[in-house]
């Protein structure tokens, strides 16, 4: 089964790729990809079966995302397929009432609702304990003030789940509140021009009096910490699933490319600089590949991951900033071009070692689970 989830998307190969540097260009969401997604079964693969998903488990799920990635030249359009996934699927199966889930789960499985998370704020992005966008309780409403920024799917999502503080700084004083698209109270700014990425929208969300039922709360008050860490812990699995895919791709290019390409009457790969590039791209890619599928494994198992899930997305978002690289300087002339791509998968690359939080962050994680 597992298996047959990596090929999900396979048959919708031509028409994700299709026109994808004049889509890289315009930095617009690709609305019509959208659709061949939706089509695939991708967003159903992690609901559950009685709100129209197809219930498979975390593992299985990663391996359809690694499918994608390497199926789908548009990293962009991957990195809102993941984010849609967990965002607001992942939480509301977990902690959401069973209202709320009849409501909004099947539409968020057939990827007819678009969703978001709202976590980083302009004052800071990893520090989620310290959230200055606050929400008070007047009855059977929350009123929401704040704003937030870099929001994936923001300028094109008809349901954010918003973390707010709704106590003192500190893990038990988050909510998460769901919210739709128009409600009076949420202003949602224009997409954000970035260097990679591009047809994966970004962009601001203001909060101004907003006003959200009570019955909308994803969980208890206070627990929206235990919510954020079930989420974070899936997003850096799936996220860098599709990375995984996207290297796999990344170094066939390269090794083919290597073999055909001539320079003084032998093929580039026949040199031992160039060789030598390419076998610690495959090192990187096997590296990522065994903490991905460990790491998956033991959080599936509900086993104590923090260190592992720091390691696994430190390493494989530098393996793949590494490996896109060495693939430009490996492709030379061409690898600057615009037209062949290469160049493409090194801007896409650069962000992930900054989102989900970055490697300094990670490996101060590391350090503090050690003792240090």
């Amino acid at each position: 089964m597992t298996e047959d989830l990596y090929q999900l998307t396979a048959p919708w190969a031509d028409r994700l790729n299709a026109d994808l540097a004049a889509a890289d260009a315009a930095g617009e969401f690709p609305h019509d990809k959208w659709k061949a997604l939706r089509e695939s079964g991708l967003f159903r693969t992690h609901v559950a079966t009685g709100y129209g998903g197809a219930g498979h488990g975390l593992t299985a799920t990663m391996r359809a995302l690694e499918g994608l990635g390497y199926v789908s030249h548009d990293a962009g359009l991957s990195f809102s397929a993941s984010t849609q996934i967990v965002s607001v699927g992942v939480p509301l199966q977990r902690f959401g009432s069973p209202e709320l889930k009849e409501h909004h789960l099947p539409r968020i499985a057939s990827g007819e609702a678009i969703t978001a998370h709202a976590i980083t704020e302009a004052g800071g992005g990893s520090d989620a304990m310290n959230l200055t966008t606050t929400a008070r309780r007047e009855g059977d409403h929350y009123v929401v003030d704040g704003g937030k920024m870099f929001i994936t799917n923001a300028p094109v999502a008809d349901l954010f789940l918003l973390y707010v503080r709704t106590g003192k700084p500190g893990p038990f004083g988050l909510t998460t509140l769901l919210v739709e698209a128009g409600t009076p109270g949420l202003t949602v700014g224009p997409a954000m021009d970035k260097i990679g990425l591009r047809t994966s929208p970004v962009g601001t969300l203001t909060f101004d009096q907003l006003r959200v039922p009570v019955r909308q709360r994803v969980g208890q008050e206070g627990i929206g910490f235990l919510v954020l860490d079930h989420v974070m812990k899936r997003e850096v699995l799936f996220g860098f699933s599709l990375t995984l895919g996207e290297m796999t791709r990344r170094l066939e290019t390269t090794v083919a490319f290597a073999k055909e390409r001539h320079q003084f009457g032998r093929p580039i790969g026949d040199y031992q600089a160039v060789s030598h590039k390419i076998a610690d791209m495959k090192i990187r890619v096997e590296t990522a590949r065994k903490w991905l599928a460990d790491t998956g494994a033991k959080v599936e198992r509900n086993e104590d991951s923090a260190l592992d899930l720091a390691v696994t997305k430190t390493v494989v978002s530098e393996a793949n900033l590494q490996t896109a690289l060495d693939a430009v300087q490996i492709h030379g002339g061409r690898g600057v071009l615009t037209e062949y791509g290469i160049e493409r998968d090194l801007r896409n690359s650069i962000a992930g070692t900054i989102y989900s939080g970055t490697s300094e962050i990670q490996r101060n994680r590391i350090a503090t689970l050690l003792g240090l």
